[in-house]
């Protein structure tokens, strides 16, 4: 502890891990701090006893559930999309090498009181009960333009600046009805709310070309949905980032708790006093559950995590999303379902895991705003609730070099945590994150 240090990061979740990564890689002193004594925080993957620990403190973990060496639960639950930012991150940090990632068998969405699959192609959209029948020849006529579209070639943008006009001039102008636009705007670009109709058109135009891209590239693997996931829990995927820090002889200290947040007189970052010991740095990072004074609350996420003795009916696959969209629940934001087995070695064979999040709505009981996702699922044999709080930093962290990631929201998907990132880095740095190939020997060097 008592070292001087080029930066200190506080907390071991996803977003931490990945920039002490690259910052250890880029040549950077870092000193990598966490209270638990695991890696993940919340975004971590808990084996039975660790869960039960966490939800029902004191209480046994019934012996008809199985070992629980067996059980990798996510906190978090999370899919990632197969071209989205955090696979690039993976593979030009190589921290893929440490990872083994399986294909998600389906991806289905709430409709009318039915789920149906999510098309993997504008093509299969366009067959799709999900959009109606005099919409189809619209909606070609969208994906067609999405297709073609190039930034430089304004003989592309039939009049439309993406930049500047909104997803409601967007479906205006391709005569996209009110199920349509719900199929686009929560299946395909995967937005948690409907405020994005009124922001610039790129946002979620790139996200539906993001969506059709990772659908080609699970087609070329022979896959059932554009996700995929790691085997063994997305806990391994800050470990990975860790270890790739570690590589470039960042530290680590576990179960080490901090006791404060050393400022000097000027009222600008200076430490981390843990005991009696204090670590001296130029900068520090970490989750909001360590800067209490520094981060606003924005909302609150509900999570339940649910124990399944059969897979979830309909479905008829392994792994699944389910997207509930808001104007199928008459709610404001979207529930989201994921589902895994032991394909994905997270539970023991003839269990399923089966998870869903959403945005808390009000300040009752969180069973209640998940009830149409619980009938979804099937008969529980476990279930565990609970609601967490969403903060934001703050300030941007410039002022006295105390930087904050985010909480984790309630999407399916890693973009929002990819974003941080870069948001963190540009803050941090002052230059945008750009990423570029690790030497394959890099790990044998050091």
């Amino acid at each position: 502890m008592d070292e001087e240090y080029d930066v200190i990061i506080l907390g071991t979740g996803l977003t931490e891990c990945i920039l002490s990564g690259i910052l250890s890689v880029e040549g950077k002193k870092v000193l990598h701090i966490d209270r638990n004594n695991f890696y993940g925080g919340e975004s971590a993957s808990l084996n039975l006893t660790q869960l039960y620990e966490r939800f029902r403190s004191g209480a046994p973990v019934p012996a008809e559930l199985g070992r629980d060496r067996d059980y990798y639960i996510d906190l978090i639950p999370k899919f990632l999309m197969q071209d989205e930012g955090l696979v690039n991150v993976l593979y030009y940090t190589d921290v893929l090498r440490y990872l083994d990632f399986v294909a998600i068998a389906t991806s289905m969405v709430y409709c009318e009181g039915k789920i149906y699959k999510v098309p993997s192609t504008p093509a299969e959209a366009l067959t799709s009960p999900l959009i109606g029948f005099f919409q189809k020849n619209n909606a070609r006529k969208f994906f067609e333009y999405l297709q073609n579209w190039r930034e430089s070639d304004p003989a592309t943008h039939e009049g439309l600046d993406l930049n500047r006009h909104t997803m409601v001039d967007v479906y205006k102008h391709f005569s996209l009805n009110e199920d349509t636009q719900e199929f686009i705007g929560h299946a395909m670009a995967l937005h948690l709310d409907d405020k994005y109709k009124t922001r610039p058109a790129r946002e979620t135009c790139d996200h539906v070309i993001m969506y059709a891209n990772s659908a080609s590239r699970a087609m070329s693997r022979d896959a059932g949905s554009p996700y995929i996931y790691p085997q063994f829990g997305l806990g391994d995927l800050p470990q990975g980032f860790a270890r790739l820090s570690a590589v470039y002889a960042g530290t680590f200290m576990l179960d080490t708790p901090v006791e404060e947040i050393v400022r000097d007189e000027k009222g600008q970052f200076a430490g981390v006093r843990s005991g009696d010991q204090i670590a001296r740095a130029k900068q520090v990072i970490g989750d909001p559950s360590y800067f209490r004074d520094n981060v606003r609350k924005t909302g609150r996420v509900i999570r339940a995590i649910c124990i399944l003795n059969d897979a979830i009916p309909k479905t008829n696959a392994h792994s699944a999303q389910i997207i509930l969209p808001q104007r199928q629940t008459g709610r404001e934001h979207d529930i989201y379902i994921t589902c895994l087995s032991q394909e994905q070695k997270v539970c023991p064979q003839g269990r399923w895991i089966a998870s869903i999040s959403t945005i808390a709505e009000t300040s009752g009981d969180p069973k209640e705003e998940i009830a149409s996702a619980l009938k979804l699922i099937g008969p529980i044999e476990q279930i565990f609730i609970g609601v967490s709080d969403i903060y934001e930093p703050a300030a941007d962290g410039t002022s006295d070099n105390v930087f904050v990631s985010r909480s984790y929201d309630a999407t399916s998907h890693f973009e929002t945590v990819y974003d941080d990132v870069k948001d963190l880095y540009k803050r941090i740095t002052g230059k945008e994150l750009v990423l570029q190939k690790r030497p394959i020997d890099a790990e044998q060097k050091a």
